[in-house]
Formats: structure tokens, sequence, C-alpha cells
């Protein structure tokens, strides 16, 4: 089993003397630099000239300044912008203003882990990356707990960084619920080979071809969008409260028995050979660099399947019939807001 720590096992002092600089607003970024001020620390958030999160954080009562400004105050700057866009900002804004002592934290480590940003050897690199969306790390904050979250240091120039990564998660409030400490290769690598292979990619296209199976077999639509789209969070808050039995236990004999015996026929032995390439595109960097290529050719690729994935007749039907049932919207927070940079 892997070591937990809580409260008890951090230092608050070490993050309450330091001057934080947050780069950007978005999901993460607003709950970070709420959390932190809220716990006494020195924050001010970092955004570029003409931000559209700017009057946001006003609003909240935060500094905000521009990033190489926020940069140059500071002594451990937090990068949360998407990341495609960190590399440029940080070789722009950030490095000219990094110090011997300072810190540069991240709440992924993909740019560290492919090598796009290189700090100083002076620096302290570490990651604090809370495992849920920046609401819901703002809201458990609030209501007195904590959001589970990883540490992990790449460099650790001052001896102390270790200590100062999980002093940050305390003043998020993660202690409260358990802080568990990885590499920046574990985590970027899972965090990836997850959203690819389960979380995102695998889900999604195993909810379309149900449907289309079903569709194409003469089926309602409506019907194939119930079965295959709709009853999907039943199952997941089912997974997610009690685990895997758990939800077995909750279902039918029937439903169960056809997830034991059909369930490995969908993901079968070529499925996870297919998963083990994936996951060897993650660790040799070929994904990383695809995506990064993609982005420097203005992701035509991206945008294309993206529209493609939006076209899709599960969609059209999805928005009838959730208009039919609007109590699943209400109090939702916008996707936009969850996901924004």
């Amino acid at each position: 089993m892997a070591n937990v720590l809580y409260e008890r096992d951090a230092d608050a002092a070490l993050i309450a003397g330091r001057k934080v600089a947050i780069i950007g607003y978005g999901s993460q970024g607003h709950a970070h630099a709420l959390n932190l001020r809220d716990s006494g620390v020195d924050v001010r958030v970092g955004l570029r000239e003409g931000s559209s999160s700017k009057a946001k954080a006003v609003s909240a009562g935060l500094t905000v300044a521009p990033i190489d400004r926020a940069a140059e105050e500071a002594d451990l700057v937090m990068m949360l912008a998407p990341d495609t866009e960190q590399q440029g900002i940080y070789q722009s804004l950030i490095e000219p203003h990094l110090n011997p002592g300072n810190a540069l934290f991240f709440a992924h480590g993909f740019n560290i882990r492919f090598g796009l940003i290189k700090p100083p050897e002076a620096v302290d690199v570490g990651m604090v990356a809370p495992k849920g969306p920046g609401h819901l790390l703002r809201r458990t904050f609030e209501g007195g707990g904590g959001v589970p979250s990883l540490i992990a240091v790449a460099q650790n120039a001052s001896g102390k960084a270790r200590e100062l990564a999980l002093s940050y998660a305390n003043a998020l409030g993660a202690t409260r619920a358990g802080v568990l400490e990885t590499t920046f290769e574990e985590e970027t690598e899972t965090d990836l080979f997850g959203e690819q292979v389960v979380l995102c990619g695998g889900l999604t296209s195993l909810i379309m071809s149900g449907y289309e199976t079903l569709v194409e077999a003469g089926y309602q639509p409506e019907s194939a969008y119930f079965e295959c789209l709709h009853e999907v969070k039943l199952i997941v808050d089912l997974i997610y409260e009690h685990g895997i039995s758990g939800m077995r236990f909750s279902i039918s004999d029937t439903a169960e028995y056809g997830d034991l015996t059909r369930g490995p026929r969908v993901i079968n032995d070529g499925v996870r050979a297919e998963m083990k390439k994936i996951l060897a595109d993650i660790r040799s960097g070929a994904f990383a660099e695809e995506w990064i290529e993609e982005n420097r050719a203005g992701r035509p690729n991206f945008n294309r399947l993206r529209e493609q994935g939006r076209q899709h007749p599960i969609e059209k039907v999805g928005e009838e019939l959730r208009a039919m049932m609007p109590f699943i919207s209400a109090g939702t927070q916008n996707p936009q807001e969850v996901s924004g940079g």
C-alpha cells in the first residue's frame, strides 16, 4: 500500500513563507488561487493582457498581474495554463524571472516529462496534482474537506522540494483527504493512458459503437441512447461509490451475468494489445510529439475529428432527449468553465 500523507505530515509554514504566482485562472487556476488565499498564502494570479478571466479573478478579490510581473514578484510559480501553451509562456514570460531558490510547480507533468520545459538547476521543480476538477477542489475546501492529491519532485535544488510540495497541497486542503507521492513520469503516463483508453477515448468510442450497433439493427435511436449513454451515469456512480463489486451487487443477476460473460468478449485480447500499443506511444513520447506537431500545424486533424464527433447522430438524439429532462442540467457546472484554461 502507498504511504498516505495527511495534515499532521505537512509543515504549513513552508508555503506561508512564499509568494505564489498562479499562472492561469481556469478550472484548476481559480481553485488553487482561492484555496491558497483562504489558507493565508500570499498569492497573485498571472494572466495574459486582455484575458477574459481577469474580471472573474478581480471580482473574487484576487490580485491580478501580467504573467511576467507575477513571476517576477513570486518565488513559487504554479503553471496552470493549458499544456500546449505552457512552453511558450514559460520561455518568454517566466524563465527570465526564475532565481536560485525559487520553485516551479505543475499540476500535470506533461511539459517536464517530455522535455518541453527545462528549468534552471538551482530551481525546485515539483508537482501538486489534485485528483478532481477545480470546482470540486474549491467546493470541498469551503465545506471543510479536501480532494486527494498527488505530489512529485523532478528537481530538488533546495533539499526541501518534497516538503514544499506537501505544504502547498496542505494549503489546497488536499491533506484533509490524503496525499500520495508519485513521480512526474508516473503521473503523466498514467494520466494520458487513462484519458485515452478508459475515461475519454475508450468510453466515448464504446458508447458510440454500441449506439450505432443498435440503430443499424433497427432499434429506435432514443432507446439506443438511453441504453448506451444515459444509463452510464448510474453505473459509474455505483462504481465510484462502491467499487466494481459493489456495482455488481446493486444490479440484477441478469445484468451481472452479462457483465461477467460478455464484457471480456468486447474488451478482449485484441483490445488489450491495442492498449499496450497506446501506452508504448505515450512512454516513448510519440503521442506528445504528435500532439505538439498537431498544435503547430493549427490543429487540422483535431478540429476535423472534433466536428465529426459533434455531428454524430447520438448528439442530436441526446440534445432532444435531455431537453425533456431539465433535472439533468439543473445546478451543473458549465463544461467550458470546468475545462477552461
